[in-house]
């Protein structure tokens, strides 16, 4: 390849890249750093039961019932059943994620995060 012709490649490339879209996560035009945020698990229940954050968002599910074990059971993620201790997830694409501790089920333990 000549000079000229990398050269003109060059410049045709560099001005491809300064067409594309920047994207910025969040509203306001500017870029946001990620999240996080906590659940906790007490008297057989999640605190908050529904949560709404922004993708790219970290939850943090954290145990504080005593000796009574837990889990966090949704499509694709689960925690280790446990009684003490931290299970964190990050959402990287929108939706609705219901969740419940499948041995607490019968007495409503479940909860809902959507991501914007």
């Amino acid at each position: 390849m000549t000079g000229k012709r990398a050269g003109t490649m060059l410049a045709l490339a560099a001005a491809a890249a300064a067409l594309l879209p920047t994207v910025a996560l969040g509203g306001g035009g500017g870029a946001r750093s990620a999240g996080s945020h906590t659940v906790t698990l007490k008297d057989i229940a999640f605190h908050p039961g529904d949560l709404s954050i922004n993708r790219g968002d970290s939850v943090t599910w954290v145990w504080r019932d005593g000796e009574t074990e837990h889990n966090v059971t949704f499509h694709g993620f689960r925690s280790r059943t446990q009684t003490h201790g931290s299970y964190t997830v990050r959402f990287a694409h929108s939706g609705t994620f219901s969740y419940v501790c499948t041995l607490h089920v019968a007495e409503g333990m479940r909860g809902k995060i959507v991501v914007h």
